[in-house]
């Protein structure tokens, strides 16, 4: 079974779309996955749709944080709940493309723990790739693994991962470095990347620089 975690933030525009894709791509398996949507006090009207989402699709969980936590905070919520062997996490601005996830899958298959889906171009302004390069040398340092560099925010990962930092209160949270104390065995896939259909990424260089520093401080 797959659990698709996703945290969702001013995402009620493609949330619909994101469902559709994703149960369409996965309609062999019909029974075989469930979704679910994290939501991280955006302000916009995304739990209405999670919910009714969740009204029409019994694969659909959602959960709702109590103010704004932040995207890893959000992952973390997700990844507790999730019930599958395997978690897929992807972002909900449909840059993540669903029909991608197969190649992640195809590999972890080959033996590894974690594969990322880092894009075969990226598709951000300056400001942001070079915040994002910030971010990846803090994470490089943080990890202490050279698969930093792939780092993205679509993983795929085994869930018994999870049971080494079950006990983790932190409020400093990042997905990557807590898997890195799990497991060593990493491996990335080159993944089509899709330009942003509605709104702005919640991720400004600012807070891409400031997540950079509380990971080389937190960590």
């Amino acid at each position: 079974m797959i659990s698709f975690v996703i945290p969702v933030y001013r995402s009620a525009e493609t949330l619909q779309e994101l469902h559709e894709r994703l149960t369409q791509t996965f309609a062999d398996e019909p029974s075989n996955f469930e979704i679910i949507f994290v939501e991280d006090c955006g302000g916009d009207n995304s739990w209405q749709v999670i919910q009714q989402l969740a009204d029409r699709d019994l694969r659909v969980h959602g959960f709702r944080m109590s103010r704004n936590y932040g995207q890893h905070n959000a992952l973390l919520c997700g990844i507790r709940e999730a019930r599958g062997e395997i978690i897929v996490t992807l972002d909900d601005d449909l840059q993540h493309p669903p029909e991608e996830i197969f190649k992640l899958l195809v590999k972890l298959g080959e033996g590894y723990d974690v594969v990322y889906g880092p894009p075969e171009s990226e598709r951000h302004g300056l400001m942001r790739d070079l915040a994002s390069q910030i971010t990846k040398l803090a994470l490089e340092g943080a990890m202490g693994a050279a698969n930093a560099r792939q780092v993205s925010a679509l993983r795929a990962f085994r869930t018994r991962l999870r049971d080494v930092f079950a006990d983790y209160r932190s409020p400093t949270v990042n997905i990557d470095v807590l898997l890195t104390w799990a497991t060593t065995s990493f491996s990335a896939v080159r993944v089509r990347h899709e330009s942003r259909k509605f709104g702005e990424s919640g991720y400004t260089a600012r807070k891409l620089i400031r997540h950079a520093l509380n990971m080389m401080t937190g960590f």
